[in-house]
Formats: C-alpha cells, sequence, structure tokens
C-alpha cells in the first residue's frame, strides 16, 4: 500500500549538517511499524518527510495507494503543491505529540472535521465504533482544555482515522503519558488500525513497548556519508 525507495534529506549547514535517509519501506494495509532510534537522530524529520511536509532532496520511489496507487514522487519532484495538499487531505491521517485539536471545537466537531473538508457525511459506523472502543462517548460534548492528557490522544487517533485514510501518522501518540496509558492507548492504535485496514508509522522512544506488541521496528542507526554524519533508518534485525 505504501512503497518508498531512495529517499534522504540533509538538515542544518556546515559543520552542524546532517543527513536522514530512507532506503526502503514498503507498508501493507493493517500493518504498523515503529520508527525508533535516540533523540535528534531525525525521526520526526522522516515522518515528515512521509507526511509530505518536508520535500526530501532524494527519492526514487514512493507511490501511495492499491490497485489504483497513486505516483507522489512525481507530484514532490514538480513541487506541486496544490495535489499534494490534497493527498495530506485525503489519504493521510495525523496524531500530533500535543494531539492538535481545535480549542473552539467539541471532541465531536473534532472528530467530524476532516470528514467535513472531504465533503464526507458526518456518521460513520466505523467511527462510532471506534469511539465506543476507545471510550469517548461521554466526552463528545466536553472542549479540549476539559480532557486530560491521555483523553486527547485518544480523541486525536479518532478524528486522525476518521475520514479513512490510506496511511496513518503519529508523532510519540504516547509520550505525555504514564506507562499504562501508554501501553493501553500504543494497543488500541494496533488494533484500530488493524480494524480499519489502514497502513500506520509510528514515532516513539518506547522500546519495550515496540518489542512487547511485536510489532515492525524501522531503527534508525548512525551512518557516515561522505562529509557529514546522519541517520540511516532500517528494519531492525
Amino acid at each position: 500500500m505504501l512503497r518508498i525507495e531512495g529517499m534522504a534529506i540533509e538538515r542544518g549547514t556546515g559543520s552542524h549538517s546532517y543527513r536522514v535517509a530512507l532506503p526502503e519501506l514498503t507498508l501493507k494495509r493493517g500493518e504498523v511499524a515503529a520508527i525508533t532510534g535516540p533523540s535528534g537522530c531525525g525521526k520526526s524529520t522522516l515522518l515528515e518527510m512521509i507526511g509530505l511536509i518536508l520535500t526530501p532532496a532524494q527519492l526514487h520511489v514512493f507511490t501511495l495507494g492499491d490497485t489504483t496507487a497513486v505516483n507522489v514522487a512525481g507530484f514532490l519532484q514538480r513541487d506541486e503543491q496544490a495535489p499534494l495538499a490534497d493527498l495530506r487531505a485525503h489519504r493521510l491521517g495525523f496524531v500530533l505529540q500535543t494531539g492538535g485539536l481545535l480549542p473552539f471545537l467539541n471532541v465531536r466537531q473534532n472528530i467530524e472535521l476532516p470528514r467535513r473538508i472531504n465533503g464526507l457525511v458526518t456518521h460513520s459506523e466505523l467511527v462510532d465504533d471506534a469511539i465506543d472502543r476507545l471510550d469517548l462517548s461521554y466526552l463528545l460534548d466536553k472542549t479540549p482544555r476539559q480532557l486530560s492528557i491521555g483523553e486527547r490522544q485518544r480523541v486525536a487517533f479518532v478524528r486522525a482515522i476518521a475520514h479513512q485514510p490510506d496511511l496513518l501518522l503519529a508523532d510519540e501518540p504516547t509520550a505525555a503519558l504514564d506507562p499504562f496509558q501508554a501501553r493501553r492507548l500504543f494497543e488500541l492504535i494496533i488494533d484500530m488500525v488493524q480494524r480499519f485496514q489502514i497502513a500506520a508509522l509510528l514515532v516513539t522512544h518506547d522500546w519495550d513497548l515496540v518489542r512487547d506488541c511485536s510489532i515492525r521496528n524501522i531503527a534508525g542507526v548512525a551512518d557516515n556519508n561522505g562529509n557529514n554524519q546522519g541517520t540511516v533508518f532500517r528494519d531492525a534485525a
């Protein structure tokens, strides 16, 4: 469903420059992979490239979808912003570290927002199922400031999958949670991604959760590419 080859970007300047590279990545629907590595190694940079926020300096292949796969690489290489914005709105779902909920909308309205943007009816049985499974029904009329951190992160996840995107991208979705809540949300994300048949990439520092949940690990390792240091992300052995 997702296929990337030869993706890389240069960040910084002079002696502070570094390179973030992803030689190859393929994800199927329902598959979850974790992007791991030490702080500052480029995990969020990699996620932003895959999320069409940063334009890679090098890219050979980037396709998204199944039988009607979109050649994302072509849009990136030609810097065609309108198709990229359309892909971000329709085919991708994001979960930010902070949740990113709009404070002037209640929970129900935040969840419905991506469906409205995509011209879909606001009601969805799949979204109702996610709300029930994540125990959010009693929060629908509350505003984000009335929620706990864990509640905001659960709402942010449902919002990210509400329009049934092809690919979910989550940047440290459990970073602000205690170990019990982090494990609960991590397991629920994996379960719902599989039920919705979405491909998912989760940036995380929690290697124990990755190991215990037996999910694929795309690990960042130090790489000296010519004159500057960098990180290469590959499947962990």
